[in-house]
């Protein structure tokens, strides 16, 4: 990466977005342990050093959200005794694929944060079914360690490791800044992605390269960085349909008491 190393000591392989869940502590004082649970993008480029660290975690379980394209174009590198299990949580015609489809048409409406934090919100008030089986896989000790992923690592990622450090009580603020990490995390990438899109934007519209509208910029940065009023999107659905976490975990996710605690049991000090 061109700029400084990530500090965090949660980040393990930068250039995967590939980072331990735990290491955060809840609103009670009680601890995540780490080695457990992992999120990530694509696994698929990694080598040398890198991909040492991946298979010295010990992985059982890879959760793979991606759409089943997404996977034949990047599939996982084969890890022994891994099981991967794909569960797509997303459709081909998202909000992220209806505004990067138009970021690039001059036609189209300027599209931004707003329709991303839907999306997330959507998770919440739509597309649980599809996320059931992934926090099922998840809160599953038999499956541990285990790792969650995505293509990015930030998005279907960022908002499946919100849930669950909101279900073990990290509060709300920290899991936010937790979610923010993957900016800083790839932020080498975003600088270099950002640049090429202005340079199609301006093709598309002939013009220069300064003189993209920010409308149009503004749509490329929703799809490119977290922000902080997507994932607290979704949770602010949590909050108005169920009313309190507990309740959002029980009854919306179907994750019984009895499983909880012995998922609790396992992953906090």
């Amino acid at each position: 990466m061109h700029g400084d190393p990530i500090s965090d000591r949660r980040v393990l392989v930068a250039g995967a977005n590939l980072r331990d869940l735990g290491g955060l502590t809840t609103i009670e004082g009680r601890r995540v342990r780490t080695g457990l649970l992992f999120r990530s993008g694509h696994l698929c480029d990694l080598a040398g050093p890198d991909r040492d660290v991946l298979d010295s975690l010990g992985i059982r379980t890879i959760v793979d959200l991606r759409r089943p394209t997404e996977v034949a174009a990047r599939p996982h590198p084969a890890i022994a005794g891994v099981e991967v299990v794909n569960l797509s949580v997303s459709s081909d015609d998202n909000e992220f694929a209806v505004l990067a489809s138009s970021v690039l048409d001059p036609d189209a409406e300027p599209l931004g944060p707003d329709h991303i934090a839907g999306y997330f919100r959507g998770n919440v008030t739509d597309r649980l079914d599809r996320y059931r089986p992934v926090f099922e896989a998840a809160t599953d000790p038999g499956r541990h360690p285990l790792l969650f992923n995505c293509t990015a690592g930030k998005d279907r990622t960022g908002f499946v490791a919100g849930v669950l450090l909101r279900i073990l009580d990290v509060d709300e603020q920290t899991v936010l800044d937790d979610y923010m990490l993957s900016n800083a995390v790839r932020r080498d990438w975003i600088a270099d992605r950002e640049a090429e899109i202005r340079l199609r934007i301006a093709e598309s519209l002939g013009v220069g390269p300064d003189e993209v509208p920010e409308a149009r910029l503004e749509a490329s940065r929703a799809l490119l960085n977290c922000d902080r009023l997507f994932l607290k999107a979704a949770f602010d659905a949590v909050h108005d349909d169920w009313g309190s976490w507990e309740a959002f975990r029980r009854d919306a996710l179907g994750i019984s008491d009895d499983r909880f605690a012995a998922f609790t049991e396992v992953l906090l000090d």
